[in-house]
């Protein structure tokens, strides 16, 4: 299935997760993730299954003032 990271697509087997879309794009904490604009709390990063055509976004914390 296909789906969007951070807008760059990512092609993965069906019923993927949340984590497993992270270990393929590559994401190293921190970081947060939501899936078309939802938030997704850490501890369901493995037990929430993408669909294609999903949108994740990896957002980094900034730091700064």
């Amino acid at each position: 299935m296909d789906i969007q990271v951070n807008q760059q697509p990512l092609s993965l087997p069906e019923r993927a997760t949340v984590a497993d879309a992270l270990a393929a794009f590559g994401a190293r904490p921190p970081f947060a993730v939501a899936v078309n604009g939802a938030f997704v709390a850490r501890a369901r990063h493995d037990g929430h299954v993408l669909n294609a055509g999903d949108r994740v976004d990896v957002v980094r914390p900034v730091t700064g003032g």
